[in-house]
């Protein structure tokens, strides 16, 4: 039995939890992937995946195993890409995350230029509200909001975000203005279930207040849509509602209150020499987004 081919289609099953989607992908049949999983357990003596009819999990030791397993496949692949050529010139499918709302607006634009420039490769996209686990699901470039764990990757700051309270003139008019943090126990409140959802709003000095969330929404633009409508006040990244300032629909109030700014990095594994498409796209992804105008203290 190959054993890396055998450790590649026990890599897919745990990523799938399928066996006949593993053999779809791979351009097996079903009996060959279900023979390649047995072969590697009888090799290693011990039981990795737990199969019923309806569903595929892996055991306790097919989970640490799988890890090692992504481990030395990501090592393999890059060292032929390396025998290849493709530390020098650019290829094979770029794989980015980011913030959902944040990739829409501001990613996606650098990925379709990179890919105009460089018409042999492919992209991939995974923009998503939520941590995202670089080497468990494939990534090779992730831009970040917020401070930043201790990790082993490479990072590099691009810039910067202001987290501002807002809601629509109409509804100033209604229920007056906050100027204090105080003052926002007195308002209504829409907020996400993402990342910044919690009740209690901290602010400069360390101040914190604990808010009533009237509404809470499962996306930002639904929290940002209901303060344009004027239902209450709302707090979001600037870049959200960037164009709803512009329109009018929405202002920022209480300034003086606001924590600093969040970092935004530029984020790649480190180790050995990153290849050719992620160093380029890198490039040009720190770039575009240090001149942007709604990101700013990229250096």
């Amino acid at each position: 039995m190959d054993r890396w081919q055998a450790m590649r289609i026990f890599a897919k099953v745990a990523e799938t939890g399928s066996f006949a989607e593993t053999a779809r992908h791979l351009h097996m049949s079903p009996p060959a992937v279900t023979r390649a999983i047995a072969g590697l357990e009888d090799l290693i003596g011990a039981r990795l995946l737990v199969r019923t009819t309806r569903s595929v999990r892996l055991t306790e030791a097919g989970s640490r195993y799988v890890e090692d397993c992504r481990r030395i496949l990501s090592d393999m692949a890059e060292a032929e890409a390396a025998a290849a050529g493709s530390y020098a010139t650019p290829s094979g499918t770029l794989s980015v995350t980011a913030p959902l709302l944040f990739g829409h607006l501001y990613v996606l634009p650098i990925l379709t230029e990179y890919l105009d420039t460089y018409p042999t490769m492919a992209g991939r996209t995974l923009f998503v509200d939520r941590p995202v686990n670089m080497i468990e699901e494939g990534i090779d470039v992730a831009v970040r909001i917020g401070r930043l764990a201790d990790s082993g990757l490479a990072a590099i700051r691009v810039g910067s975000v202001r987290h501002v309270i807002c809601g629509s003139p109409d509804y100033f008019a209604r229920a007056g203005t906050p100027t204090e943090p105080a003052d926002l126990k007195a308002h209504r409140i829409a907020a996400s279930t993402g990342a910044f959802s919690s009740p209690e709003w901290r602010f400069r000095d360390d101040q914190r207040v604990t808010v009533h969330i009237g509404l809470q929404t499962n996306t930002n633009q639904a929290a940002i849509s209901a303060a344009i409508a004027g239902w209450g006040l709302t707090r979001a990244l600037e870049y959200q509602v960037g164009p709803a300032l512009a329109a009018g629909q929405l202002r920022i109030v209480m300034e003086d209150h606001e924590d600093p700014p969040l970092p935004i990095h530029v984020l790649h594994p480190q180790g050995r020499q990153a290849p050719a498409k992620v160093r380029t796209f890198v490039d040009l992804a720190v770039a575009r987004l240090r001149a942007s105008r709604l990101l700013t203290g990229g250096h």
